[in-house]
């Protein structure tokens, strides 16, 4: 073979060799590898039989944040064998044994219902915060403290009752078939028939709740989180009662057939003080040495101090060596986990509450209370509440967030000029700490003191003629709760449009249905109001677009001017 064979016949086997190693790359960019972890791994699919079978074998006791392997039962316990009259006398056999349990829990911001916030400086906590849903607690305890974790808290201007049987164990730990807190009594349960709401209410067991205890399950976390806001789904949109017993599709963390998880397994603390609070978040959570230097990613593992998909699955949960592989890992630095892989919340068959406009409530049919509901069933107007709009499958809202969250408060005067945000995000483009993060968006329209400007109290539950559910009458409700609260007031009041973030964490897709990268990078897609920053095929940049049109030219001119050459010197080459 002479030496021009010879080159020829490498150039081709190089030639080749280019076109199977570009094949290669197109397809491992065709397929990303999503790593999963633990449970994870295999997820059980339609398509994945093998996965089903192995999902069909996971313990029904849901994953908590505790190692499986209880050591007692509590059904053969003397103590609880008793006829119990009450709560607090179940609590009071618990901490013969748990002696230190209730001290504990008073520690909590489960029981304290307050929070220094040490980013902003603000004293937060239901005790305090006015939110844009049912507004307040303080003037309609015995309603909204039966979803404390006590018995008998009645005062939002006095610390919650210090007795130690007045902790409620029950709620977190019995089946949540045999006990329920009556939804007017400050967190007490009924042993007898009670009707609540023109119908009768659930009556507790507690014998049955007592010998029943165990770890939490979804169901007692939900009982109180599932509700917030006045029913199921209003307030978070992410969290509701589908998530009892969930699909794949729904949440692969909690479905009992992917990782079938309670609550803790995420928010795993102990002592009784849980992690994962909203008002104060991590946005971007990192594993760090005791003098505050950054650790490598696998050290995130497990880092109980944060509720976190970090703590698990690491700042790079994309596994596989493929170009999309490593270009989802880049973007863990600027998008949060939950932005692509919770495509969507209120996608189990509970619709949540988008919009709330109290200024209609109090309109009376032949002198009376009624209700309405859309053309899907869900309400749309209340005497006691006003309009409403309830949306399912609802796409989030996307905002920079670095954790912080700065709360209006009732001593805040409002610029009501627009739509006043009652708990502003921290974060933009330009912070080291901030992520693209989704959120649901609330829309309320609620009341102020027409001349300071501030956010006013509402008394709206009670049998005084002064509650607004009870009479009907908005200055009598809201001069009754800003008394309450020691508050001046002019006498005057107006509604105006609030907005508030609620971040979405649950209800996380399985990975081949995450957001996929055109419904971003595109215009008017998912992130069209992200602000600075540079989103391919969303933004233009005539520049660098011409620049790149220009390499594509001379690169065709080139191989054109190749071909060619090669064509015109090919019989001089041949010989």
């Amino acid at each position: 073979m002479t030496d021009h064979a010879a080159s020829r016949g490498l150039g081709y086997a190089f030639r080749l060799l280019s076109v199977a190693t570009l094949f290669t790359l197109l397809v491992s960019i065709s397929g990303p590898e999503i790593g999963w972890n633990s449970a994870f791994a295999n997820p059980a699919t339609p398509d994945n039989p093998a996965a089903q079978n192995s999902a069909k074998m996971q313990r029904t006791e849901q994953i908590t944040g505790k190692k499986p392997g209880e050591t007692a039962d509590h059904s053969k316990f003397e103590i609880l064998q008793q006829d119990f009259k009450s709560g607090p006398e179940v609590t009071r056999a618990c901490l013969s044994c748990h002696t230190e349990a209730a001290t504990q829990v008073h520690d909590s911001i489960h029981w304290k219902w307050d929070y220094d916030n040490e980013k902003t400086g603000q004293k937060l906590g239901k005790r305090y915060v006015i939110n844009a849903f049912c507004g307040n607690v303080a003037s309609n305890e015995a309603r909204c403290t039966s979803c404390h974790a006590g018995y008998g808290w009645t005062d939002m201007r006095k610390d919650p009752p210090a007795a130690p049987e007045a902790v409620d164990c029950l709620v977190c730990h019995a089946d949540t078939q045999y006990y329920k807190k009556f939804p007017a009594k400050a967190g007490l349960p009924v042993t007898e028939p009670t009707m609540f709401g023109g119908k009768p209410f659930k009556v507790s067991n507690l014998i049955e709740a007592a010998q029943s205890v165990g770890l939490p399950q979804r169901d007692n976390c939900g009982a109180c989180h599932y509700y917030g806001g006045g029913g199921d789904g209003v307030k978070h949109g992410d969290i509701d009662s589908s998530l009892d017993n969930p699909s794949i599709d729904l949440d692969v963390h909690m479905a009992a057939d992917g990782g079938n998880m309670a609550c803790s397994a995420c928010h795993s603390g102990s002592g009784h003080v849980w992690p994962g609070s909203r008002y104060d978040m991590e946005a971007k959570p990192e594993a760090r040495d005791e003098e505050g230097k950054k650790l490598p990613s696998f050290a995130m593992r497990r880092m109980n101090e944060t509720a976190s998909c970090e703590s698990c699955h690491t700042d790079a949960p994309h596994q596989g060596k493929t170009l999309e592989a490593i270009k989802l890992n880049n973007h863990t630095d600027t998008v949060a986990c939950q932005t692509c892989h919770i495509p969507e919340f209120a996608r189990g068959g509970v619709a949540t509450k988008m919009l709330w406009d109290w200024s209609t409530a109090g309109q009376l049919k032949d002198g009376k209370p009624f209700t309405k509901q859309d053309d899907k069933g869900h309400p749309s107007y209340d005497s006691k509440k006003g309009d409403f709009i309830y949306e399912e499958n609802v796409q989030p809202t996307y905002s920079w967030f670095n954790g912080k969250v700065t709360y209006v408060t009732d001593d805040d005067a409002l610029d009501t000029s627009k739509p006043v945000i009652l708990n502003a995000l921290g974060g933009s483009a330009e912070d080291e700490n901030a992520r693209i993060w989704p959120f649901k968006l609330m829309h309320t329209k609620q009341p102020i003191d027409a001349e300071s400007r501030k956010l006013v109290y509402m008394h709206l539950f009670g049998q005084d003629t002064d509650a607004f559910w009870k009479s009907f009458d908005w200055p009598n409700a809201i001069k009754a709760g800003q008394a309450y609260m020691g508050k001046d007031y002019s006498g005057k009041f107006e509604f105006v449009e609030t907005r508030m973030w609620w971040p979405i964490t649950h209800m996380v897709a399985p990975a081949e249905k995450a957001v996929q990268c055109d419904e971003c990078h595109v215009k008017g897609g998912r992130l069209e109001d992200i602000e600075g920053v540079y989103i391919p095929g969303r933004d233009d940049m005539p520049m660098i677009n011409w620049f790149g049109y220009g390499l594509i030219i001379l690169t065709i001119i080139g191989v054109a001017i190749h071909s060619i050459f090669r064509f015109a010197t090919r019989k001089q080459r041949q010989h």
